[in-house]
């Protein structure tokens, strides 16, 4: 059983819980996730490390409250556990000396997003970042996020906080002055926000990762349910990625396949007594 030792409530929807797994711990780096199931009931859903104390031997994640599942774990206190906690999983983050690298996190994708700038800044790079929410309560992982950036921007739909718009409004600005000086772009967020993003860096031809969670149901490349096609090739997430190149996604089909069980999930919450 894996005990939650910690829970915090960082927005009216989006929950922090630190876990107690110190295998995982010992072996998680940047960029991997876990696969978890609350009972035996339930279901298994990936979310991805938002980081890990070694020494402590716990591991931190972070989930919008979105579904039947999330909002169940949501509702767990304390001291309370889960019955599966499987990882780490997928190929880390290529954490390397780039140069100058831009960091893009919308939503809760800004929770994965943090281990991967704070590895880059590490490792000696230049780190710019860029962090959307639609508004300024549900913008998570600011301070800890900018202690490890030189350049911090925040975007924010309804103009809360920072400017008001979208990430891609500050990329754009950003590659029109500074386009030679960017060695990579690294977007985790809303399919729609890392294809609106990889589609600036493709005319500047700037290498650019985005990070890829559809639905993973075993997380070994055994079911095929995480299928997404890179580059004209199925691959699977959960084992050849979820990093791929973003200039070769076919973000058309990920998104179909993302909306595949909406109905399904609305079901599941009726059933629940939640709301979707």
């Amino acid at each position: 059983m894996y005990r939650i030792v910690e829970k915090k409530t960082l927005s009216e929807s989006v929950k922090l819980m630190k876990i107690h797994a110190p295998l995982i711990a010992s072996k998680a780096q940047p960029g991997q996730f876990i696969i978890l199931r609350i009972d035996e009931k339930g279901e298994r859903i990936p979310l991805t490390i938002a980081d890990y104390d070694k020494r402590e031997g716990t591991v931190t994640i972070i989930f919008l409250e979105v579904g039947k599942t999330t909002k169940q774990l949501g509702g767990l206190k304390e001291g309370d556990s889960l019955l599966n906690f499987v990882g780490p999983l997928g190929v880390p983050s290529e954490i390397k000396k780039y140069g100058n690298v831009i960091c893009i996190g919308g939503g809760v994708g800004i929770a994965p997003l943090y281990p991967i700038v704070k590895a880059l800044k590490k490792e000696g790079n230049y780190v710019i970042t860029i962090l959307g929410a639609k508004t300024e309560k549900l913008l998570i992982l600011e301070k800890e996020i900018g202690e490890y950036s030189d350049e911090l921007y925040i975007t924010t739909d309804d103009g809360s906080k920072g400017h008001k718009g979208f990430v891609t409004d500050i990329l754009k600005e950003l590659l029109e002055k500074r386009n030679k000086e960017i060695n990579m772009v690294m977007a985790i967020g809303p399919i729609i926000m890392m294809k609106k993003t990889s589609d600036l860096t493709r005319g500047y031809n700037i290498k650019t990762l985005v990070s890829l969670n559809p639905i993973m149901i075993d997380g070994t490349g055994m079911c095929g349910g995480c299928r997404v096609v890179v580059d004209n090739e199925v691959k699977f997430a959960c084992v050849d990625g979820p990093e791929f190149d973003g200039h070769k996604v076919d973000y058309e089909n990920l998104m179909l396949r993302n909306r595949r069980f909406i109905h399904e999930e609305e079901e599941a919450c009726r059933l629940k007594g939640v709301t979707p």
